[in-house]
């Protein structure tokens, strides 16, 4: 079995916050992987030893400085009425609205969905913002979120 059921999720209420409410369909689209699965995807995209991106080295793609080209504030767009995601990200990204996506907050837990479901509810999943990475299947741009409301934006080897 490659997912859990969202219920299962240890964050599932992020997804249930009623100020920024999800349709039944795109909830449907919003997968979180199974513990094996997780793991594996995080060893092959993200690091190899590291099991949160707090503990990423620089061994791994995410701890090497030349991976990041450029930093921006996700924060106030989060908090403004408007829906979409901060230009820069929207700039930066050329994936397509049925791109699959991976949410990686660490080896445990890792969020599959489409692109455009991502670009609907961005806000709840920035509920979770302790770091995580979204890459992209057969795309090298990756972004990473951080607690203090900022973002970067790099390319996987």
């Amino acid at each position: 079995m490659n997912y859990i059921k969202i219920d299962d999720l240890k964050y599932a209420w992020v997804f249930r916050f009623k100020q920024l409410p999800i349709s039944e369909q795109d909830m449907q689209l919003i997968k979180p992987m199974a513990p094996a699965r997780c793991a594996t995807l995080w060893g092959q995209f993200i690091a190899k030893n590291a099991d949160h991106p707090d503990f990423i080295g620089e061994a791994d793609w995410p701890g090497k400085d030349d991976s990041w080209h450029d930093k921006g504030n996700w924060q106030n767009a989060w908090e403004s009425d408007d829906e979409s995601l901060p230009d820069e990200i929207a700039d930066f990204l050329d994936w397509q609205g049925n791109t699959t996506v991976y949410f990686c907050n660490s080896r445990k837990q890792v969020i599959e969905t489409r692109f455009d479901v991502f670009q609907r509810c961005w806000k709840n999943f920035l509920m979770m913002d302790d770091g995580p990475i979204l890459i992209a299947k057969k795309k090298k741009q990756a972004i990473q979120f951080f607690p203090d409301g900022t973002f970067r934006l790099g390319t996987m080897p």
